[in-house]
């Protein structure tokens, strides 16, 4: 018998979302592999199909990755065609990720993926928005909290 019920894995809020995202990133492999992308590269490419020209700051803060991830990942995805790097003209410091005309391309390529995702994890449009309805409530919660405890913290 378990002495401690809260500890029970499938009582962890945490296993579930780690095991649903891991799920998601293995349905969207088949779909993306004719694309060329990873699942990473996908969300880049989401990101710069909203609003071509971020910086890298500014796409690390959309996709919540830290420079030393997405650097290596844009790097490859500049080899790969899809995007360039450019230095901004207004303070060099600024590396802006520009998509080629391959990456731009590739929009039209991937416009039926989320439709054929739901449609081949059987979701349909009431649960998805349920759904993401709840994770923006769970990383809104995540990021007030975070943002009490820096609060907290002496000033550097």
């Amino acid at each position: 018998m378990q002495e401690f019920p809260q500890l029970l894995l499938d009582n962890q809020l945490c296993f579930r979302l780690y095991a649903a995202t891991r799920a998601m990133t293995q349905a969207y492999q088949p779909l993306l592999a004719p694309l060329g992308l990873t699942y990473p590269q996908y969300l880049v490419m989401l990101v710069l199909w909203e609003c071509d020209g971020l910086s890298v700051k500014d796409v690390g803060v959309r996709l919540n990755l830290d420079s030393g991830t997405l650097t290596p990942l844009l790097k490859r995805m500049e080899g790969q065609g899809l995007v360039r790097r450019v230095r901004s003209t207004k303070d060099e410091r600024i590396v802006e990720i520009w998509l080629s005309d391959h990456g731009h391309a590739l929009q039209a390529d991937a416009a039926d993926i989320p439709q054929k995702l739901a449609c081949g994890m059987e979701l349909d449009r009431e649960f998805i928005s349920s759904l993401a309805t709840g994770l923006d409530r769970l990383l809104a919660s995540h990021k007030r909290s975070g943002d009490a405890g820096k609060k907290d913290e002496p000033p550097a």
